[in-house]
């Protein structure tokens, strides 16, 4: 894809400052609650108004900027459909009460702090290949805070522990991350190339987790007796996730189609078994277990949506101009692949990494499948570095009550560093 190359234009410079101002707001979230997609949205807006002033000194600038747009478009219709299915999904099993069951379950069992802390590790380790890494640290965050809310060390630690387990688990999976779906979609990876990162995921994982351990407390919390039931279908739901997987999976590996058509097909396996629940429940007068999957629709994280729709035309637009052809040469031509990854990993810790990702599909360098696995890795994972790294760290900072914090998060950033490097070298002996 070409571009008009006014990066250092007057009105290309005045862009990339609207882009760095939107992201500023987007970090500082957190501490002044204003929803990450309203600044970029309107950021990416400007940035593409800028964008076409620019192409009219251009001799082909009209074309440049229908195709940037349509490329764009596709993208995000793409991320969009697919994530859409996901989350309508996870919104099904949430209210027919899987995550919640799950977490009465582990309550009840009586378990040390210590085998909470490696049982919820696993679990979100385990859990955020399906689910996204934000369901997944929330569900185990609400299990930690249900047995050690009076132990702020024990609740700290595990929160820690979770987000490095749930963006590890997320790295190895298609479905995992946004950076993994991304690179999946763009056809850099196939669906089980992927698993070539699993060896290297649990490195990232265990090498922290097993240095924090000794300082979890070795006591045992007392027993709470909450059980929760499951609804009437959820275990077919969950069973529906999968085939919806599977379905999406054949669609590309087999069809050679795009695998968010895959997801629409499984989203539609929902709706007919939401039909069949609501006639059912009806029938049966079943007013607490009733279930209309279009509120699963509307709870579908729409933040989250519109800011990728931002961070995509933004980034974008950055790209139409030329910043991103510049950035480009300067780190995979002038730094080489494997340091320009390793410093994508690095950057994900401060910026989230779904821009930065998008950034480098966008620049599309020469890379091999060794080296497109590597920085879907170090996107995934390198936002464990801080607790802002990630939309699973800034999650349970809002769920901890205090007790897990960004300081808190820094002062275990060494560890968390030495599986970072730890998981680069396990993929440069199994994948290398």
């Amino acid at each position: 894809m070409g571009h008009l190359d006014m990066t250092t234009a007057s009105l290309g410079i005045v862009a990339l400052i609207i882009f760095v101002l939107a992201y500023g707001l987007v970090i500082a979230e957190e501490f002044i609650h204003l929803r990450k997609s309203k600044p970029v949205i309107l950021a990416a807006s400007i940035i593409w108004i800028l964008v076409a002033l620019l192409a009219r000194g251009s001799e082909h600038g009209k074309e440049l900027v229908e195709v940037a747009i349509n490329h764009n478009l596709l993208e995000y219709a793409a991320l969009l459909l697919f994530l859409l299915t996901a989350m309508v999904y996870v919104n099904a099993m949430t209210e027919r009460n899987v995550f919640e069951a799950l977490r009465s379950w582990l309550v009840r069992k009586g378990f040390s702090y210590r085998q909470l802390f490696w049982i919820t590790g696993f679990l979100a380790f385990f859990i955020s290949p399906i689910a996204d890494n934000l369901t997944t640290a929330l569900l185990m965050g609400a299990v930690v805070l249900a047995v050690g809310a009076d132990k702020p060390k024990f609740v700290a630690l595990s929160f820690i522990n979770i987000v490095v387990a749930a963006n590890a688990g997320g790295a190895f999976s298609p479905f995992g991350d946004i950076t993994t779906l991304m690179v999946w979609q763009s056809g850099h990876v196939d669906f089980f190339g992927f698993f070539g990162l699993f060896i290297p995921a649990v490195v990232n994982f265990l090498v922290p987790a097993i240095i924090m351990n000794f300082a979890v407390p070795n006591e045992t919390p007392t027993a709470a007796e909450e059980s929760v039931a499951l609804k009437k279908g959820a275990l077919v739901i969950c069973l529906l996730f999968l085939c919806t997987i599977m379905t999406a999976v054949s669609f590309e590996q087999v069809l050679h189609l795009p695998p968010f058509l895959g997801m629409m097909m499984g989203l539609s396996y929902l709706f007919f078994f939401s039909y069949y629940l609501k006639i059912t429940l009806h029938r049966a007068s079943d007013t607490v277990s009733e279930f209309n999957i279009f509120t699963k629709v509307a709870r579908a994280e729409w933040d989250t949506l519109l800011f990728f729709f931002g961070v995509i035309f933004c980034v974008g637009g950055l790209g139409t101009i030329g910043y991103l052809a510049y950035v480009s040469h300067f780190l995979y031509e002038g730094l080489g692949a494997t340091n320009a990854n390793i410093i994508a990993g690095l950057l994900s810790a401060v910026v989230d990494n779904i821009p930065v990702m998008f950034a480098i599909l966008t620049m599309n360098p020469e890379m091999d499948t060794y080296q497109w696995l590597l920085v879907t890795m170090t996107a995934g994972v390198g936002g464990s570095l801080l607790s802002v790294g990630s939309a699973a760290g800034v999650a349970l900072m809002g769920q901890s009550r205090g007790m897990y914090t960004f300081f808190s998060h820094m002062k275990w950033s060494w560890a968390i560093a030495l599986g970072y490097a730890a998981s680069i070298y396990a993929h440069y002996l199994i994948n290398g």
